[in-house]
């Protein structure tokens, strides 16, 4: 078995590309030891001193280290407790994967506007972010004041210039598609 790694524009986070689906559809974030209790390979990763965080994609996944560890010493280690388990034919999950976005039911008209902020976010926004190892999955619209709050997840969590993705990027598509919408914030947690 041969994985790939990549990096992302977060230093603390790396890319695993298994050559094989991860969870296939959907998404999944264990951002401590305690969720990943519904993962075989989510816990083994967190059993590795230094990881801090994991995400899975449809078929790469994310691990998040410490500052205190470096990826040259810790790469290895996680490298082989990734072909550890999918040689060893054991789930992914132990349970069924999250879709994805929040699934709140608005009234008909707002709802319109939330239907257009996932379609864009999937089709145009998550396809590119993915590239980086990480997603942008759609928390909350408050048609009052125009503002979609998202949740960044992965390599995005807490990297550097996620700010500028969400601002420079983000906001602008969703301000330019969906004319409701006046700016967009990020969530934590």
């Amino acid at each position: 078995m041969f994985i790939q790694t990549e990096a992302t524009p977060n230093p603390e986070v790396l890319k695993f590309l298994p050559g094989r689906e991860v969870l296939g559809s959907g998404a999944r974030e264990f951002r401590d030891a305690e969720d990943a209790a519904s993962s075989p390979l989510a816990k083994a990763l967190f059993d590795l001193d230094g990881v801090e965080k994991v995400y899975f994609g449809p078929d790469f996944l994310t691990v998040g280290k410490d500052v205190h560890h470096e990826w040259p010493h810790l790469k290895a280690p996680v490298l082989a407790a990734i072909m550890d388990h999918f040689t060893s034919g054991r789930p992914v999950l132990n349970e069924a994967a999250e879709s994805g976005h929040d699934e709140t039911v608005y009234d008909d008209e707002t709802q319109q506007i939330v239907t257009e902020i996932k379609e864009l976010l999937d089709s145009r926004i998550r396809p590119a972010v993915a590239q980086d190892g990480g997603d942008i999955v759609f928390s909350r619209f408050e048609k009052d004041t125009g503002v979609v709050w998202l949740n960044m997840r992965g390599a995005c969590s807490g990297c550097p210039s996620s700010t500028a993705t969400l601002k420079a990027g983000v906001e602008n598509m969703l301000r330019h598609y969906v004319p409701e919408v006046t700016r967009v914030e990020q969530t934590l947690g």
